[in-house]
């Protein structure tokens, strides 16, 4: 959404052009060939990742409301004479008929080694692209989508944290049970609430 959004505010990013950034470096032409295949490799899994998403949103959306999605289904029906029409949905479509109960399209064995297989790559090219100053914003936020779902735990706590210290709103702990709050403004101890 953000890359969609930015591509329509031609007048900021003009207005932003002053802006300082890194100075590009060149690559040979072996380099570029094998910078090139880790861009496929990047956009190989973050088109894994969007797809997951989308499907995960639908499925959603079916539990929501109670309507029965077979999402192989979908997947065969975008296949036959949607606007997407891709190839890659023959083997989502394969992913949910071996299991239709798949929480999510990285849990298939298929795409959870292929996107193993391409991490690498992907971490690659957002470091090299981060370096060189040029915005990914669809490889970057596939692959934070990623790293979320492998985490145990979240970076929320922070903004439970930062929500308490503004608006008093609580927060949990993970070593106790109950909702806690900090005095910021006095002595900053903890007192249930």
């Amino acid at each position: 959404m953000f890359a969609r959004s930015l591509s329509g505010h031609a007048a900021l990013r003009q207005a932003s052009r002053g802006l300082s950034g890194p100075k590009p470096a060149a690559l040979d032409r072996a380099e570029a060939q094998a910078f090139a295949d880790r861009v496929e490799q990047a956009l190989y899994a973050s088109k894994i990742v969007s797809y997951t998403q989308g499907f995960h949103e639908i499925a959603a959306g079916g539990a929501e409301y109670g309507w029965d999605i077979d999402l192989g289904a979908v997947s065969a029906i975008w296949r036959g004479g949607c606007i997407i029409r891709a190839a890659f949905l023959d083997r989502i479509r394969a992913a949910y008929d071996a299991r239709p109960d798949l929480p999510s399209l990285l849990s298939d064995e298929t795409f959870a080694s292929e996107i193993g297989a391409a991490q690498d790559a992907w971490r690659e090219v957002l470091v090299a692209a981060t370096l060189q100053g040029v915005a990914t914003p669809g490889f970057a936020a596939a692959l934070a989508y990623y790293d979320a779902l492998r985490a145990e735990r979240l970076p929320a706590a922070l903004t439970q944290g930062q929500r308490d210290f503004f608006g008093a709103h609580t927060y949990r702990r993970v070593d106790r049970d109950g909702s806690f709050h900090t005095l910021w403004g006095g002595d900053r101890s903890e007192v249930s609430a």
